[in-house]
């Protein structure tokens, strides 16, 4: 394959930096804004350490939880969460085989695979959302009847692991894996996995999420094994692998090329001392040095700039920009370089910079992806100058000389000392600052050395012109659409991929380099491929036309890029390449759920791969969320040390125990500075428990797609409100459903609340289907909480009374049983321990009437809004909107005139239509009780008449055709009242005018921060709403 097509690969210069010194700036700006009093402590989470209620029956694991015993009298995740997940796994309720045994299945299958976790990872934030995500859905096709499979995985992390075991080795045993060998290393790496590499499983588990364990994937496993060979030859046969030379993005501390994912962007202002490994002093960056070449036979020089010096050895030519008016004269002609003595032309090209430096440039093909470039269209030769170690060689295709006591040297520390010996030759023209962009290994935190090597690239034009094709097309959906547009754009500049990794954990490449009998003669590299090494020696033979026997195979000592493995992943995981019972049921799997992040690095892959090695797209849909945030818009990240353990959400922790996790950690002093000041300023007094309900109903309350997902204590708040009020069914609530249990003629407020159900379910449908999970989790929360515990449950009380308890109050307690125990099923793909609880309770008292009736709530039909319909009764929906706006004036109107539960019982008049009146009529006992007056009084007067005379009142004016009043018994003084209510008023009036002056000032959008903007708008909205109701109270 010609170079020519690895051009793409690497981006204009330009372009990049600018883009990162974008990123780097907002950076700063955010570090700034931490560490000053811009960005204020988080105060809105006021929390106090509550009870732990245990689970104290001796349940054996996997036996189903004790339900018979007391209610506890408070919410403790402790107690809920406790012992159902080990039930729900052993009695195989995850398994896609459940579903024969379900007398609602549907036949349709649903199948999706986790994104596989690091196995030397644990959960963050980020894992949490994913997880939270897909175990709602998954829980929801589940109750749908659909066979459902959600298959658990998890990455061999090529990197990642070999990086931890070599630290490990090196702390406890001071080897090395070079000290070992291969064999014996990847034993040790087998032993830590074997030990270590379970611990995201269980926290998998903690969280909930229902997956089929019995069919747990690991990508080194030897089924996956045979599956990523199987694919290496497949492409090699089709001509989708190639062997060729190109520059790769090399790690001297790992020794191994890393992909662009594993890349970070430095971005410099000007001269820095970083830390870099191997090298006991900081190092000096971000300066631009400039030297001289001798102009061979003439007086005259050429001065060219460079940030790296050390590669000068490398040199092969100088470049100029043609129209470049200094260097007219030299055009053509050739300088000497002064260690190595080779003689180097003076080539023009448009691409160099006049305004950079002196306009001149070094031309170092194997060492500048520029300069590669523009060794491509200059047939350049390219000379290496550093090793793989990171030390200096000796330049490949000149004669040694006088640089050759540089060999061995690091370096960074051969850029001194050529320095000093161009300044010993009177060439060095001096230096000075220079912002640029220097690459940094994430794994490492080396500095990226670009390297040429023979590397395995696959070739990926044509299978990425038909994941394009698949989207345009309509069958790959994308979902939010926008990213459709992005996905095209990269997709079409794609590059040729670099799989070769010189790592030992990981799957070792198949191909062997093949060497031939004596008498064949072959200048160039010979390789092969194959599924075993036999089958390889077969192919040498076929291919070169040798006995099998006189053939000498020597497999590729470097492994697979783990995206390769990855990107198999949707049907590996099944069984491919065997055509298993999994990989016809299950592939395509239904739906690709991941982080918009990984829609290039993985999502593509997987596509392009799964396309070409089935024939078929590996899904039908991909589902991306957006990424998750800190408080102050930077992506969690270790590096930054403001990642959050959901395990800290679930069982609460500290402010001290979040900053021993960042002291704990790798980050340079400034880092660690700013990540202990956001956690002071985010968590000011830790994180309370929450519980995993909690914090997965949180995680999907926010809306993913495709907005910014930040999060600080707001995840704690929404976590800690959720806790409580789903709990709301305490004791005494909760034996209402157990007392009474009837079918009978249902009042307006049945009808209200059956129909609110009915709007719920709805609403939860339509969302579920176009994946809109805040819109589930938000009609849910405002059914459960707003309608049903807030008014329902509120209304019944006085039905409980002896006088009533048989009758209304029978029909009430029947109707909150349907409606919770639907209300149980539709929380319960968000929150399945509290509603198993409470499920499992309820059936102790009313065992279901079906002989076929599950054993597990998670297995019980979702909710449909076809079998609900006959509770749909939009009118009472309509009418109830308008009781409660009476509802709401008059507990204003008892909050302004002072009047309490222990004060004089009020009376309640409302001027209104009589439509309204019928209205207030149907609707009344629940008019009484929630607005806390003894009667109701409705008046409708002739037009033109008056309102009767009512002593003492407060009357507040709702609209100019009707009004409420409110009547008081002696001990209400409502002339101090009005008095008060107007000193506040005038109070009011000069603060709101204050706050108006602020925010309509000239420059208030521009040079106010957005969080102080975002407070003074508050403030105004609120004043104002204050306000109306003050300037609305008038006197009798």
């Amino acid at each position: 394959m010609p170079l020519q097509t690895l051009y793409h690969q690497f981006p204009k210069a330009s372009k990049v930096t600018r883009t990162q010194a974008e990123k780097q700036k907002r950076r700063r700006d955010r570090e700034k804004a931490i560490l000053s009093s811009q960005s204020p402590k988080d105060e809105g989470l006021d929390w106090s350490e509550k009870e732990k209620i245990l689970y104290t029956a001796q349940t054996p694991p996997g036996e189903k939880k004790d339900t018979s015993l007391p209610f506890p009298a408070a919410y403790s995740p402790d107690y809920v969460e406790s012992s159902w997940y080990q039930w729900w796994e052993k009695e195989g309720f995850f398994r896609p085989e459940q579903h024969d045994s379900l007398p609602h299945a549907v036949e349709r299958t649903f199948s999706m695979c986790i994104p596989p976790p690091n196995v030397t990872g644990t959960l963050h934030l980020g894992h949490a959302l994913t997880v939270a995500v897909e175990d709602a859905l998954v829980r929801w096709r589940r109750m749908q009847g659909h066979r459902v499979l959600w298959l658990p995985g998890c990455d061999h992390a090529g990197i990642a692991t070999q990086t931890v075991v070599e630290r490990k080795l090196l702390r406890e045993s001071g080897r090395r894996r070079q000290d070992m060998g291969r064999d014996e290393f990847l034993q040790e790496v087998w032993m830590w996995k074997n030990e270590k590499g379970e611990e995201i499983y269980s926290q998998l588990r903690r969280m909930g999420a229902s997956l089929d364990w019995t069919r747990a994937c690991f990508t080194m496993d030897p089924g996956f094994s045979r599956a990523v060979t199987e694919a290496f030859v497949r492409l090699c046969d089709s001509g989708l692998i190639y062997r060729s030379e190109a520059l790769i993005n090399w790690s001297c501390a790992l020794q191994s090329a890393i992909s662009d994912i594993e890349v970070d962007s430095k971005e410099l202002s000007g001269r820095t001392m970083l830390p870099v490994p191997g090298y006991e002093r900081p190092v000096e960056f971000g300066t631009m040095l400039t030297f001289a070449y001798p102009i061979e036979g003439h007086d005259g020089e050429v001065a060219v700039s460079t940030t790296r010096p050390e590669t000068m050895l490398g040199d092969v030519a100088i470049a100029v920009h043609p129209e470049d008016p200094r260097y007219q004269a030299v055009h053509g002609k050739q300088c000497r370089h002064p260690f190595t003595g080779e003689l180097l032309p003076i080539i023009t090209d448009s691409m160099v910079d006049m305004q950079l430096g002196t306009g001149a440039v070094k031309v170092t093909p194997a060492h500048d992806h520029t300069d590669f470039l523009l060794s491509q269209r200059h047939s350049l030769p390219y000379v290496t100058v550093i090793g793989e170690d990171g030390t200096m060689t000796p330049p490949s295709l000149f004669g040694f000389g006088w640089c050759f006591f540089l060999q061995g040297v690091k370096r960074f520390d051969a850029r001194q000392m050529v320095v000093e010996a161009l300044v010993e030759k009177r060439l060095f023209r001096g230096k000075q600052q220079h912002s640029m962009t220097l690459p940094v290994c994430s794994r490492s935190g080396d500095i990226i050395e670009p390297l040429l090597k023979k590397q395995w690239f696959v070739q990926c034009k044509g299978m990425a012109a038909k994941a394009i094709q698949a989207v345009e097309d309509g069958e790959l959906e994308i979902i939010p659409q926008f990213y459709s547009k992005t996905w095209k754009n990269w997709l079409s500049n794609v590059s040729d991929w670099c799989v070769s990794r010189q790592l030992w954990w990981g799957h070792q490449i198949p191909a062997y380099s093949v060497e031939l009998p004596q008498n064949v003669n072959h200048k160039e590299e010979l390789w092969v491929w194959g599924r075993s090494e036999e089958e390889a020696r077969q192919r040498a033979s076929v291919k070169y036309g040798v006995p099998p026997e006189k053939i000498t195979l020597t497999q590729d000592p470097d492994v697979l890029d783990t995206w390769f493995s990855s990107g198999l992943f949707p049907f590996a995981m099944l069984g491919w390449p065997q055509q298993t019972k999994d990989m016809e049921r299950f592939y395509p799997n239904a739906l690709l759920e991941t982080g918009s992040d990984l829609i290039f690095f993985w999502v593509a892959r997987m596509v392009m791969l799964g396309t070409e090695l089935t024939g078929q797209l590996p899904f039908k849909q991909v589902l991306l969320h957006s990424l998750v945030r800190d408080k102050h818009g930077r992506k969690m990240s270790k590096s930054l040390g403001n990642v959050v353990d959901p395990l800290d959400v679930i069982h609460g922790t500290s402010l001290e125990k979040l900053q021993e996790k960042v002291r704990a950690g790798n980050l340079d002093p400034r880092e660690q500075l700013v990540a202990m000041e956001a956690q002071s300023k985010d968590f000011p007094r830790g994180i309370p428990q929450c519980g995993t309900d909690a914090l997965r109903f949180a995680l999907c309350s926010h809306k993913t797609q495709g907005e910014i997902f930040r999060t600080s204590s707001t995840i704690s708040k929404d976590s800690e409100g959720m806790s409580r009020g789903f709990f709301c069914l305490n004791n005494n609530a909760f034996l209402l459903l157990v007392l009474w249990v009837q079918v009978g003629p249902l009042g307006s407020m049945e009808r209200w609340v059956l129909s609110r159900l009915y709007s719920t379910v709805l609403q939860c449908e339509q969302s579920f289907e176009a994946y809109e999970l805040h819109s589930v989790t938000s009609a849910l929360y405002t059914f459960w909480v707003n309608s049903l515990c807030d008014v329902y449950m509120e209304y019944m009380k006085p039905l409980l009374s002896p006088q009533t308890r048989a009758t209304e109050g029978a029909v009430a307690c029947s109707v909150l049983f349907h409606c919770v125990s639907v209300s149980l099923a539709l929380l319960s793909p968000f929150m399945p321990f509290i509603t198993e609880e409470l499920w499992q309770r309820l059936q102790l008292h009313h065992p279901p009437a079906s002989a076929t009736a599950q054993p597990s709530l998670c297995l019980q039909p979702y909710p449909s809004s076809q079998s609900l319909a006959r509770w749909h009764f939009p009118d009472e929906e309509r009418d109830f909107l308008w009781v409660q706006d009476v509802v709401r004036v008059t507990r204003s109107l008892r909050a302004q005139s002072g009047v309490t539960k222990k004060k004089p019982t009020s009376e309640l008049w409302v001027e209104c239509s009589s439509a309204q009146a019928k209205i207030l009529q149907d609707f009344s006992p629940a008019l009484r009780t929630l607005s806390r007056v003894s009667t109701v009084q409705l008046v409708c007067p002739v037009p033109g008449g008056d309102m009767p005379q009512l002593t003492p009142r407060l009357r507040l004016p709702k609209a100019a055709w009707r009004q409420w009043s409110i009547t008081h018994a002696d001990g209400v003084n409502v002339d101090r009242q009005i008095a008060e209510l107007t000193q506040r008023r005038d109070r009011l009036v000069p603060k709101l005018e204050q706050l108006l002056a602020r925010v309509r000032s000239k420059d208030y959008q521009t040079k106010v921060p957005s969080h102080v903007r975002e407070a003074l708008d508050k403030k105004v909205r609120v004043s104002n709403c204050e306000l109306a109701k003050l300037l609305s109270v008038k006197s009798p």
